[in-house]
């Protein structure tokens, strides 16, 4: 059986994209990952921070990261069947412009009541909640994600058909760095002195950075449509959706790979959706610190994104998911422990570097063994377990808090979701060992190119 190619090559394709470079269409996207990112990195301090000036409660300020991530859970699916249906750039393309619309919405929603809202050192004072800008924020932060899970799905199926699979880990290492450099390192200051300014500027800029993201994504030319079967004949969405469903579960080592990230993303939510609380309860630090102990992440994900490949070749890409494991678990052990600012500000670089390593190896594999026609339903049923768990993570860190604050007292009602996760992360580690190993990752890679 034939297929046919969904257009004809490129000239900075993967076709004929010299052996030492990623080629042009893939720096416009790095480029436009560069900018989006920057804005992403001004949102993870302007929107916990905006929650926390609207209400004080745990399970309310949970509920905002409940809301980003549940789209994974809902709309996953569907995003899969859709991104195999239409051009994949244009996809991204238009999310990133409904992005911006959105977020300039909350931007111009949050400078209407500029003037009621406590200035970042005055967070003590909020004993309600503002009802209004509290629910603008959560229903902005819902359509936000589902707005995401389209156009990361799109992006990460693109990807094999802009560079060689020879070249995933590298591209996807340096966009993985580049990523935790604007997210961790550049956004969060820049969000600390906008919100300084003004609570409203740093949603502005974010919003300017998804219109130049689309633009930059614009400019890489061709189409991007799913190969099909030359004599495949057309499917119904459900149809489309269980082909997808049922590659993956068939799969020896991409299912339980899928339901381990997903309970480790899990884990992950119990306390990044009270992280802001955590910091400004137990480790007593504003938006200045706050940003100053992201510094360790961003650290942490340069270097995972530049050393994953070479670190992945010589310990084996099983070995390095074992160590992701339980480096994690011994880290949030230690934050458990020693609730300090510069402690969590180390151990959440060592957490960073090894969330690179897993997402390098992981994502370069899907990309590898996965069909092209098949690689955005596939992937999706993969990250609505890998992500799906989100929201239900974060809104048990929510009411984890809430249960244990009346016995144990804010802090330790805090510091026990560290111990949660510390918990769940050494038990996947006992799970998973056996599972991912190194020999099946490269004999599942072999296949795959043979």
């Amino acid at each position: 059986m034939t297929t046919t190619p969904a257009t004809p090559p490129l000239p900075d394709t993967v076709t004929d994209a010299p052996s030492n470079r990623l080629g042009a269409s893939y720096y416009k996207l790095f480029t436009g990952t560069v900018v989006s990112n920057l804005g992403d990195g001004i949102g993870t301090i302007a929107y916990p921070w905006l929650a926390s000036a609207v209400t004080r409660n745990p399970i309310l300020v949970a509920l905002v990261a409940v809301a980003q991530r549940l789209p994974w859970l809902l709309f996953t699916l569907p995003a899969g069947v859709i991104t195999d249906r239409v051009d994949r750039r244009k996809a991204m393309v238009s999310m990133d412009v409904l992005r911006g619309i959105l977020t300039l919405f909350v931007a111009f929603a949050v400078l209407r009541d500029q003037g009621a809202l406590p200035g970042p050192d005055e967070l003590d004072l909020v004993t309600g909640t503002n009802t209004g800008l509290f629910l603008i924020v959560l229903s902005a932060t819902l359509l936000l994600g589902m707005a995401e899970v389209l156009r990361d799905n799109a992006n990460q199926t693109i990807m094999p058909n802009i560079v060689r699979p020879d070249q995933l880990e590298k591209a996807n290492g340096r966009v993985w760095s580049i990523e935790g450099i604007m997210n961790l390192f550049v956004g969060p200051p820049l969000g600390s002195l906008l919100i300084l300014v003004a609570f409203s500027l740093p949603f502005f800029v974010d919003s300017a950075t998804f219109f130049v993201a689309a633009a930059m994504v614009f400019l890489i030319p061709g189409s991007f449509r799913a190969e099909r079967e030359a004599d495949e004949q057309p499917q119904s969405f459900r149809q489309d959706l269980g082909e997808g469903v049922r590659w993956l579960m068939g799969h020896s080592l991409l299912r339980p790979m899928a339901i381990i990230l997903g309970l480790m993303n899990g884990a992950s939510m119990i306390t990044g959706s009270v992280m802001v609380l955590f910091a400004q309860d137990v480790l007593g630090i504003g938006p200045f610190l706050f940003t100053v102990m992201f510094f360790g992440m961003a650290i942490g994900g340069f270097v995972g994104g530049n050393v994953a490949s070479t670190i992945s070749t010589r310990l084996g890409s099983g070995t390095c998911l074992a160590l992701t494991l339980l480096g994690t678990a011994a880290a949030s052990l230690l934050i458990f422990v020693f609730p300090y600012w510069p402690v969590v500000m180390v151990t959440m670089g060592l957490v960073a570097l090894l969330g690179i390593l897993w997402n390098v190896i992981t994502v370069s594999l899907r990309q590898t063994i996965i069909p092209p026609r098949l690689l955005g339903r596939v992937n999706s049923v993969y990250r609505f377990f890998a992500w799906g768990m989100m929201p239900i993570g974060a809104a048990v860190g929510g009411v984890l808090v809430w249960v244990l604050e009346p016995s144990a007292g804010r802090e330790w009602a805090l510091r026990s979701t560290w111990l949660a996760q510390a918990v769940i992360y050494l038990g996947l580690y006992l799970f998973g060992r056996a599972k991912l190993t190194t020999a099946k990752l490269e004999a599942a890679r072999q296949a795959a190119t043979a």
